[in-house]
This record gives structure tokens, sequence and C-alpha cells, in this order.
């Protein structure tokens, strides 16, 4: 709600990837207490256009939910890429459990769950991906996921050619 009452992100306000990248890992580490099978990738040297809690607040949902339903054992990998169009991008990648091709379209939508019954298990209120999906549109980017069910997800926040330098 925060997010949607507050004017857009300035455009020329810059972060810089790896600052917000050592962040985003120190967390994780912290969150996953060496449960799981961490790498932590900041590729091409860069900085992105927007707030920086905003997409501190995205990406740290993203990696979060990734340790949730990744079992223990498993591997989660952040990295920063640059596309060839010179769009950005923040890649989550997980071998948890997946998500079945029918709850892919709702997926960002407020107290969406796949699975309500592990809520318990998992913790959470289903707001993650809504907010990081909120926070990617309000500083210029999408957000974009690739999942297969068994297999794991990937889960991008993509930010455009112009914010990105």
């Amino acid at each position: 709600a925060q997010l949607e009452g507050s004017p857009r992100p300035p455009t020329d306000r810059w972060v810089e990837v790896a600052a917000l990248m050592q962040r985003v890992e120190r967390d994780a580490r912290s969150l996953s207490s060496g449960r799981h099978t961490l790498s932590f990738d900041l590729g091409p040297a860069g900085a992105v256009a927007g707030n920086e809690a905003e997409l501190l607040g995205a990406l740290t949902n993203l990696v979060t939910n990734a340790l949730r339903y990744t079992p223990a054992g498993g591997r989660v990998g952040v990295r920063w890429l640059r596309r060839t169009n010179g769009a950005g991008a923040f890649e989550v990648v997980d071998t948890g459990p997946g998500i079945a091709p029918e709850h892919l379209p709702r997926l960002g939508e407020r107290f969406y769950r796949v699975d309500s019954g592990r809520s318990r298990e998992t913790g959470g209120t289903g707001l993650g991906l809504a907010i990081a999906k909120h926070a990617s549109r309000r500083n210029g980017g999408e957000l974009e996921v690739e999942s297969e069910f068994g297999k794991g997800s990937t889960f991008r926040l993509v930010l455009p050619p112009a914010r990105v330098r």
C-alpha cells in the first residue's frame, strides 16, 4: 500500500549493483544458516536507476522465497546480468519444488499462495511476489518467471536499458 501511494522513483538516482548484491548476499547467508548452497555472481560492473529501498526489497523478497521453498541441501543462485539489448536483470534461480504451470499466471497477486496448506511450514503472507512485481514496475522494469514443476524456478527483475549503466 505504501508503494502504491508514493510518487514514482526518480530516474536520476543510481544504485551500484555490487552494493545492492552484497546486502542481499549478507541477508541470504544469514537466513539460510548454511542449509543451502548459495552462489552470488556480480556479473559486469554497473548501476541501476531507481529507488534503492524498493529494488532491495524486491530482490530480497525473491531470494527469501527461494530460500523458503528450496529444501535443505538445495541450491539458490543470484546473479546480475546484462542482456544484448542493454537491459539488466537480477536473476534468482533455485532448485526448489518448482511451480505448476496453472499457477504461474496468478503469481504476483496479493496473498496468492500456490499451496496455502504449506503456509505454516514455510511462513510468509503471500505478499513477497506482489511487492517484488510492484516495485519492479515502479522502477521501470518487469518481473519474469520461469518454472518447471519438480525442478525449480527462475525469477528475474528486469530493468530497461535506460535504467542501466
